[in-house]
């Protein structure tokens, strides 16, 4: 599969493709673009940004570039690569991988089912979240009928009495698998659906030939961090990026502290407002973007993995020191 059948996904869903020298790029919002395949790590040049933003109307574009670029947040990308087995996890993640096959059943399942019966988890997932305004069960239903044709996308199910307890969809470009949309039923937390699904449909991957890493996420704009915890337990690896957001230039002067803080209050009033939500996401990461690398707060996901898993202490407020360390 190569990243024209990705874009031809989002076409389907309705999005606008640009392909530019970098990168692609689809309207992630109104008005908004997000470069694609999620991990390419790329700097686009002024010129090009001209063309896509100003040129296009757009109001702002995001992207990740290499972790020592001169500006852009500090942020990270979820990925999983190599010898992936259940012996390399910690007891409580081996525990919860046993548990979970005990009770549940993993296999590959149409896309026509999960568009009808996965939404129940979809929007159980969002719940928690506190996003059940990010996506309705129509735009669901799009989702996964637009890759039901399509080489290279598959969907996955952990399957309790003949009910999908956890699913998710993913889709090979090249020498990587991404995972645009994972789920599970709050009911079947209990009995580790999610870790069995997890564990199952990556060994499957990776063994896979041609296949080099799974990448899992990107460093969200609005989502809750603990998202990842899960993730965190199961062996994934944190690669630290900077993600650089691009403001039209007539729309820059006005995104200020002041209009961060304008956002701020607006959530207090509609937490759940996906505009809302995203604005603030999308102003934090710019003005946070624009401070020197030692100045800007560690993602606390990142703290904990690096403190971890890699043995670096984290400093209190500024983390300088923290950030040589992943220089190195």
């Amino acid at each position: 599969m190569n990243v024209e059948i990705f874009a031809e996904w989002l076409r389907r869903q309705g999005h606008t493709i640009i392909h530019t020298p970098s990168s692609y790029w689809y309207d992630a919002g109104p008005k908004v673009l997000q470069a694609f395949p999620f991990d390419w790590l790329i700097q686009p040049s002024k010129d090009e940004l001209r063309d896509l933003i100003f040129k296009r109307g757009n109001i702002a574009a995001r992207y990740s570039q290499p972790f020592d670029s001169v500006d852009g947040i500090v942020s990270y990308h979820v990925v999983l690569s190599g010898l992936y087995s259940i012996e390399k996890l910690r007891p409580q993640a081996r525990n919860g991988i046993r548990r979970g096959l005990q009770y549940c059943q993993v296999e590959q399942i149409s896309f026509e089912r999960l568009a009808k019966e996965g939404w129940n988890l979809q929007q159980d997932t969002l719940e928690r979240q506190g996003r059940t305004r990010c996506m309705s069960q129509s735009q669901w239903e799009c989702i996964c009928l637009s890759a039901r044709d399509l080489p290279g996308f598959e969907a996955w199910a952990a399957i309790v009495d003949g009910e999908l307890a956890a699913t998710i969809i993913i889709s090979r470009i090249g020498d990587t698998y991404y995972v645009p949309y994972a789920q599970c039923y709050r009911k079947y937390l209990c009995v580790h659906a999610n870790q069995a699904l997890f564990y199952t449909a990556s060994c499957e991957m990776l063994k896979r030939d041609g296949v080099r890493k799974i990448f899992f996420s990107l460093h969200s704009l609005d989502a809750p961090e603990s998202v990842n915890e899960f993730k965190f337990r199961m062996g994934i690896m944190l690669k630290p990026v900077r993600q650089k957001i691009i403001f039209n230039p007539v729309i820059q002067p006005f995104a200020t502290p002041l209009a961060h803080n304008l956002f701020t209050q607006l959530l207090k009033l509609d937490l759940h407002n996906p505009l809302v939500t995203k604005g603030e996401g999308m102003l934090r990461f710019y003005l946070q973007g624009k401070q020197p690398l030692a100045e800007q707060p560690c993602p606390k996901f990142m703290t904990e993995y690096l403190t971890k898993i890699r043995g670096i202490p984290a400093c209190e407020g500024q983390n300088k020191e923290l950030f040589v360390h992943i220089q190195e």
